[in-house]
């Protein structure tokens, strides 16, 4: 993780932005493991902790019926929390970690639900954490109401957050190479 997290900061300075983060499940362990890496301190701007689905409106900016509709688990509440906090902390990008670490199931979410966002200066998008990890990091669940088994996180709780935060450097890092540069920067 420490590869993909000196990526990160690379790609980051290489392009003179910056990026914060919005964590739910993770608890501030994504922007840390950026902050582990020299020179994070000319890219990351900080990050939000709203591991508290109140949190999520007050410090994200999540509106209230969002999460009241789709709740705090969802690909929905994932874009809002990257958008909010890339405005809360004026970044370039923000990414966000929204999930079930387990050990039980939360409201109707299996264990290993994990959704990541991400905003940048063009788009705002989310996808499942379980396709942004090699598919030895998941797997696949049969959960109620869906017509095929969907694919999750694996592991205890400690591995589903370690591998949460894997699963968000990688968006991260996807999204910046997918983006490019505007001619004039």
């Amino acid at each position: 993780m420490r590869e993909l997290a000196q990526s990160l900061v690379d790609a980051l300075r290489n392009r003179n932005e910056t990026i914060c983060f919005c964590e739910s499940l993770t608890a501030g362990l994504a922007a840390a493991t950026v902050a582990d890496i020299p020179g994070a301190s000319m890219v990351l701007r900080g990050g939000l902790v709203t591991y508290a689905t109140d949190l999520k409106a007050s410090l994200a900016n999540v509106p209230p019926a969002i999460l009241e509709e789709q709740g705090p688990v969802s690909p929905v509440t994932a874009r809002e929390m990257a958008r909010g906090a890339r405005r809360a902390c004026g970044a370039d990008w923000a990414v966000s970690v929204t999930g079930v670490a387990g050990p039980d199931a939360q409201d109707g979410h299996p264990v290993g639900e994990v959704w990541v966002g991400l905003s940048g200066p063009r788009w705002t998008a989310s996808s499942s954490a379980a396709d942004l990890v090699d598919a030895e990091w998941s797997r696949f669940a049969l959960v109620p109401g869906a017509p095929v088994p969907v694919r999750l996180l694996a592991g205890d709780r400690a591995q589903i957050r370690r591998t949460s935060v894997q699963a968000a450097l990688a968006a991260a890092l996807a999204g910046l190479r997918e983006q490019k540069l505007p001619a004039n920067r």
